[in-house]
């Protein structure tokens, strides 16, 4: 199988739905299995997966979304940063139209900002070398999946001895808040698919506390339908069998160990820090933080900018709907005052949010 047309192959599919099925025939319980991936968030979604499944197997979406987990109050810094006369603020795509307290950078360029959407970390590390009269903040958002290009994005700027690139960070790091959500009673998850891409990075190995210490089966799945079914007949073949344990669906790319190269970056660029997250609060280790021996690097240590009182958008339901305690639906805001074309919260503009994917296609 080394093409995507045979990952969304319906026989397959449609049998390993069929092998769901004939696991938990005659179970009375129901087990809850979260993703903390936005991409297989948009493919449960787009695959109409869910429908598949018996009413034993539930599955919900957690905070797999790095820009939606952003909190406002980041949001409201960046906005600000831009505003500064001097100033470029370089960022992907998804960060442009979700709404701070008051503003979004797709409000403010409207006004004159320069806010610049890149592909790459390293363009705004070439915006920056070819605009030397100016500062230019590339808002460094995402998981340990992204985090890697962003550091190396600062390393190449020490290495051209370009003094006005700067990172405003808030990466965040997945396996502390997927144990903050196993502690949650409420919840009661009994497996976690865990995400594809983080995972090739950290590597499989930073799961094992979830089976040894929760009792938690755990798998690594790519995103494609037939991968996903496939991580969930895994994750209910542990439940049956009473054998919980981390195992690797996504095998042509996750590995025990990870990414080395993508680790050292990691830990000579960032510090762990207790992050933000939006719905959840606080989670202590949780964020990576530009290191001291970088500080020059750090929009938020280095350019000074007075930031508005951060406010939050009454009504949403984003941050229950992050801890997969609501959907969607349950939210009085969407598909009404809240839609692509009119976000409120992050969870609706993102590409990889469980709003806009249950707007996009329903279910």
């Amino acid at each position: 199988m080394n093409y995507q047309d045979e990952f969304r192959d319906r026989a397959l599919v449609q049998g390993y739905a069929q092998r769901i099925d004939r696991l938990v025939e005659g179970r009375t319980d129901v087990v809850t299995f979260m993703e903390v991936c936005g991409t297989h968030t948009m493919s449960i979604y787009q695959y109409g997966l869910r429908s598949l499944l018996p009413p034993q197997v539930r599955l919900i979406s957690g905070p797999g979304c790095p820009v939606c987990v952003t909190p406002n109050e980041y949001l409201d810094r960046a906005v600000a940063l831009c505003r500064l006369p001097g100033v470029i603020v370089a960022t992907f795509g998804d960060m442009v139209r979700v709404p701070g307290s008051s503003s979004s950078l797709q409000e403010e360029r409207a006004m004159g900002a320069d806010v610049r959407i890149v592909y790459s970390p390293l363009d705004a590390v070439a915006l920056a070398a070819a605009n030397p009269d100016r500062k230019v903040v590339f808002l460094g958002v995402g998981f340990e999946t992204t985090a890697p290009a962003i550091g190396g994005s600062i390393l190449a700027a020490r290495k051209q001895g370009l003094a006005n690139y700067f990172v405003l960070a808030a990466h965040k790091t997945m396996p502390i808040p997927m144990r903050v959500l196993a502690n949650d009673p409420e919840l009661g998850i009994d497996g976690y698919l865990c995400p594809a891409h983080v995972s090739t990075i950290i590597g499989a190995g930073a799961y094992r506390f979830l089976p040894e210490e929760f009792g938690m089966p755990c798998v690594v799945t790519g995103f494609e339908p037939v991968d996903v079914m496939q991580g969930v007949e895994m994750l209910v073949r542990q439940v049956v069998e009473e054998k919980p344990r981390v195992e690797i669906q996504y095998s042509r790319v996750a590995t025990w160990e990870g990414n080395r190269k993508a680790l050292d970056v990691l830990a000579q660029v960032f510090t762990p820090f207790d992050a933000p997250w939006r719905g959840i609060g606080i989670i202590p280790g949780s964020g990576l933080r530009i290191a001291d021996a970088y500080a020059a690097f750090d929009a938020e240590r280095e350019i000074a900018v007075e930031v508005e009182e951060t406010k939050e958008h009454q009504g949403c339901l984003c941050g229950e709907i992050l801890k997969g305690k609501v959907t969607p639906f349950d939210c009085p805001l969407f598909a009404n005052a809240c839609t692509p074309e009119s976000p409120v919260g992050a969870c609706m503009v993102s590409s990889e949010g469980t709003c806009a994917a249950a707007y996009k296609y329903g279910q």
